[in-house]
């Protein structure tokens, strides 16, 4: 789904998650750090750098001549 779609922010959202969801299924397995670990990076940490990636772009894109 993350390939299949064009816009990089909708791309964040659906990365967030999957990755909200695989730390579902860590709990189901019974592996709750891992999954606290699944929630900080692919959910928060992740997806917080690659909208901060795209405002830095845009801002750049919009003081060029």
């Amino acid at each position: 789904m993350v390939v299949r779609t064009r816009d990089p922010v909708a791309q964040s959202v659906t990365v967030s998650f999957y990755g909200v969801l695989l730390a579902v299924l860590f709990v189901l397995f019974q592996a709750p750090d891992v999954a606290l670990s699944q929630i900080v990076v692919c959910a928060v940490a992740l997806p917080l750098m690659i909208l901060l990636a795209l405002a830095k772009i845009k801002k750049q894109r919009e003081h060029e001549p």
